[in-house]
């Protein structure tokens, strides 16, 4: 019964349910819910079988895998799924333009029909179905994307739909927003966030940090250096890398 430590918690918060109010449904002690929850002890079939029709749930959803990673909708407000959009005069969405500068504003409007309202937008004809929006990223983490580039993704609405090794806008309760490469965790209620240059160190967040969730469409690039010549983006990533060392290596001397 692997995760029925972390799906017991989880259900009785996400019910609202205190310790007491839930051992009482039970029939059972309130020690017994918190020994259940600290993995000291695990209830017995009956005891499992009430709890499974209490929060609506299989049996085996509650002790095979983690209930919040297929429970989690990405965009929420007060519990509810809400993706606020804009549509023109022939019902066709825009593409609603957050910029870097805006970023804070979005992270609190996000759900709020008149925030969106206000922001830029664009249209493309023929687009795959779906909601889109276009962020603007900062920073040289994502090279050879450019800082300056407008991200156009598309809205992600289960965690369960995110595809290994791809690239994502993340908005997240901690962080903000980011633009990074999602890889799968070993945990399953985690997530390994990894920048394409390598100077910056991979992290992880919780499935419940995250708010919105965009996948990679497209892009917009606004420096028209040749492309086709990738000495400068190399060449940066080796100075940097180089800096990094020289770093490392004056904080190793520093501390001895």
């Amino acid at each position: 019964m692997t995760f029925l430590q972390q799906n017991l918690k989880y259900l009785r918060e996400k019910h609202q349910f205190t310790q007491q109010e839930l051992a009482t449904k039970l029939g059972i002690n309130r020690s017994s819910i918190a020994d259940y929850e600290r993995n000291n002890a695990e209830p017995s079939i009956k005891s499992l079988l009430k709890l499974a029709q209490i929060f609506n749930v299989t049996v085996d959803s509650m002790v095979a895998g983690l209930v919040s990673a297929d429970d989690l909708e990405v965009g929420r407000s007060d519990g509810l799924r809400i993706l606020a959009i804009s549509v023109n005069a022939q019902n066709e969405e825009y593409i609603e333009l957050v910029e870097s500068k805006a970023s804070a504003g979005y992270l609190q409007g996000y759900a709020d029909p008149e925030y969106i309202k206000d922001l830029p937008k664009i249209f493309f004809p023929n687009i795959p179905s779906g909601t889109y929006r276009g962020f603007e990223i900062e920073g040289d983490s994502m090279l050879p994307i450019e800082s300056g580039s407008v991200i156009i993704c598309k809205y992600i609405e289960h965690i369960r739909d995110l595809k290994d090794g791809k690239t994502y806008i993340v908005i997240t309760k901690n962080d903000g927003l980011v633009y990074k490469r999602v890889r799968l965790s070993k945990h399953k209620d985690r997530l390994v966030l990894v920048s394409d240059n390598t100077t910056y160190e991979p992290y992880e967040i919780g499935l419940l940090e995250i708010d919105e969730l965009w996948e990679y469409y497209a892009h917009l690039s606004f420096d028209d250096r040749d492309k086709n010549d990738s000495d400068y983006q190399l060449q940066l990533l080796k100075i940097q890398k180089e800096l990094a060392n020289i770093q490392n290596k004056i904080e190793t001397i520093a501390t001895h």
